[in-house]
């Protein structure tokens, strides 16, 4: 899954500690997403959307999964 995570991050000048902090999971967790070696959860994706204040589909995509 393809996902704008590490983009929107960089725009707000936070580091992966920030976003963790922001989301309640590890820096390792945040980097596993941006690279993606690991798909969030519903619950994590929707957090994840609140924090960027976007709708999932802008942020996540499964093109060329």
């Amino acid at each position: 899954m393809n996902n704008s995570l590490r983009t929107l991050r960089a725009e707000r000048s936070w580091s992966q500690a920030d976003l963790a902090a922001a989301l309640g999971v590890s820096r390792q967790t945040v980097n596993a997403l941006e690279t993606g070696r690991y798909d969030p959860s519903l619950p994590l994706a929707f957090k994840i959307a609140r924090v960027f204040g976007q709708p999932i589909e802008s942020i996540f995509s499964d093109e060329g999964a």
